[in-house]
Protein backbone atom coordinates (compact mmCIF):
# COMPACT_ATOMS: atom_id res chain seq x y z
CA UNK A 1 0.00 0.00 0.00
CA UNK A 2 2.46 2.59 -1.31
CA UNK A 3 0.68 4.25 -4.10
CA UNK A 4 -0.16 7.82 -4.62
CA UNK A 5 -3.12 9.31 -3.87
CA UNK A 6 -4.19 11.59 -6.96
CA UNK A 7 -6.52 14.22 -7.36
CA UNK A 8 -8.83 12.00 -9.73
CA UNK A 9 -11.32 10.63 -7.91
CA UNK A 10 -12.18 10.81 -4.00
CA UNK A 11 -9.48 9.77 -1.33
CA UNK A 12 -12.00 6.92 0.67
CA UNK A 13 -12.09 5.39 -3.33
CA UNK A 14 -8.44 5.49 -3.42
CA UNK A 15 -7.93 3.78 -0.43
CA UNK A 16 -10.69 0.85 -0.90
CA UNK A 17 -9.19 0.54 -4.66
CA UNK A 18 -5.85 0.23 -2.79
CA UNK A 19 -7.01 -2.48 -0.42
CA UNK A 20 -8.80 -4.20 -3.30
CA UNK A 21 -5.15 -4.44 -5.25
CA UNK A 22 -3.22 -5.37 -2.33
CA UNK A 23 -5.85 -8.34 -1.90
CA UNK A 24 -5.79 -8.95 -5.59
CA UNK A 25 -1.82 -8.85 -5.55
CA UNK A 26 -2.01 -11.40 -2.89
CA UNK A 27 -0.11 -8.57 -0.25
CA UNK A 28 -3.07 -9.43 1.82
CA UNK A 29 -4.35 -12.77 1.94
CA UNK A 30 -7.62 -13.83 3.13
CA UNK A 31 -7.67 -14.08 7.49
CA UNK A 32 -5.08 -11.26 7.15
CA UNK A 33 -5.17 -8.41 9.28
CA UNK A 34 -5.54 -4.93 7.17
CA UNK A 35 -4.02 -1.43 8.41
CA UNK A 36 -6.21 0.34 10.82
CA UNK A 37 -7.78 3.92 9.64
CA UNK A 38 -5.36 5.15 12.17
CA UNK A 39 -2.24 3.43 10.28
CA UNK A 40 -3.57 4.48 6.61
CA UNK A 41 -4.45 8.00 7.90
CA UNK A 42 -0.51 8.18 9.39
CA UNK A 43 0.62 6.55 5.78
CA UNK A 44 -1.36 8.89 3.65
CA UNK A 45 -1.62 11.74 6.31
CA UNK A 46 -5.73 11.96 5.46
CA UNK A 47 -8.36 11.86 8.26
CA UNK A 48 -9.16 9.15 9.72
CA UNK A 49 -12.91 9.21 9.19
CA UNK A 50 -11.84 9.45 5.70
CA UNK A 51 -9.97 6.22 5.73
CA UNK A 52 -12.86 4.37 7.58
CA UNK A 53 -14.74 5.15 4.95
CA UNK A 54 -12.82 3.52 2.49
CA UNK A 55 -12.67 0.29 5.12
CA UNK A 56 -16.58 0.76 5.38
CA UNK A 57 -17.18 0.65 2.06
CA UNK A 58 -14.99 -2.89 1.97
CA UNK A 59 -16.91 -3.80 5.00
CA UNK A 60 -20.32 -2.88 3.45
CA UNK A 61 -19.62 -5.19 0.40
CA UNK A 62 -17.93 -8.46 2.65
CA UNK A 63 -14.42 -7.99 1.28
CA UNK A 64 -13.30 -6.99 4.89
CA UNK A 65 -15.03 -8.46 8.28
CA UNK A 66 -14.14 -6.55 12.27
CA UNK A 67 -12.57 -8.93 14.42
CA UNK A 68 -13.82 -6.75 18.00
CA UNK A 69 -10.52 -5.28 19.70
CA UNK A 70 -8.05 -6.40 17.15
CA UNK A 71 -9.02 -4.49 13.67
CA UNK A 72 -10.09 -5.34 10.26
CA UNK A 73 -9.66 -8.47 8.51
CA UNK A 74 -9.72 -9.88 4.57
CA UNK A 75 -12.77 -12.35 4.29
CA UNK A 76 -12.60 -15.59 3.07
CA UNK A 77 -13.41 -15.44 -0.72
CA UNK A 78 -12.31 -11.72 -0.86
CA UNK A 79 -10.47 -11.65 -3.83
CA UNK A 80 -12.71 -14.03 -5.68
CA UNK A 81 -15.62 -11.47 -5.09
CA UNK A 82 -13.29 -8.46 -6.23
CA UNK A 83 -12.43 -10.04 -9.07
CA UNK A 84 -15.94 -10.90 -10.43
CA UNK A 85 -16.69 -7.37 -9.50
CA UNK A 86 -13.90 -6.30 -11.47
CA UNK A 87 -14.40 -8.40 -14.42
CA UNK A 88 -17.87 -6.91 -14.18
CA UNK A 89 -17.19 -3.61 -14.32
CA UNK A 90 -14.54 -4.41 -17.01
CA UNK A 91 -16.98 -5.36 -19.36
CA UNK A 92 -19.44 -3.02 -18.75
CA UNK A 93 -16.65 -0.13 -18.72
CA UNK A 94 -14.26 -0.87 -21.40
CA UNK A 95 -15.84 -4.00 -23.71
CA UNK A 96 -18.93 -2.44 -24.59
CA UNK A 97 -17.62 1.12 -25.35
CA UNK A 98 -14.74 -0.72 -27.38
CA UNK A 99 -17.40 -2.66 -29.33
CA UNK A 100 -19.78 0.01 -29.85
CA UNK A 101 -16.58 2.03 -31.36
CA UNK A 102 -15.70 -0.72 -33.46
CA UNK A 103 -19.10 -0.46 -34.93
CA UNK A 104 -19.38 3.18 -35.60
CA UNK A 105 -15.84 2.58 -37.75
CA UNK A 106 -16.80 -0.42 -39.42
CA UNK A 107 -14.14 -2.84 -37.65
CA UNK A 108 -15.41 -6.27 -38.01
CA UNK A 109 -14.87 -8.61 -35.30
CA UNK A 110 -12.27 -10.57 -37.28
CA UNK A 111 -10.82 -7.30 -37.56
CA UNK A 112 -11.17 -6.59 -34.04
CA UNK A 113 -9.56 -10.21 -33.04
CA UNK A 114 -6.89 -9.82 -35.30
CA UNK A 115 -5.60 -6.48 -33.29
CA UNK A 116 -5.41 -7.74 -30.24
CA UNK A 117 -3.96 -11.04 -31.01
CA UNK A 118 -1.35 -8.77 -32.67
CA UNK A 119 -1.33 -6.29 -29.71
CA UNK A 120 -0.68 -9.47 -27.46
CA UNK A 121 2.58 -10.42 -30.02
CA UNK A 122 4.05 -7.04 -29.61
CA UNK A 123 3.01 -6.54 -33.35
CA UNK A 124 0.70 -3.94 -35.19
CA UNK A 125 -0.82 -5.99 -37.85
CA UNK A 126 -4.42 -4.79 -38.60
CA UNK A 127 -5.56 -7.19 -41.55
Amino acid sequence: MNEILTQEKSIYIQIKEMIEDDILRDILLEEERVPSTNELAKLYTINPATAAKGVNLLVDEGILYKKRGIGMFVARGAKRRIMEKRKEHFYDDYVKRLLAEAVSLGITKRELIAMIEASEDGGESHE
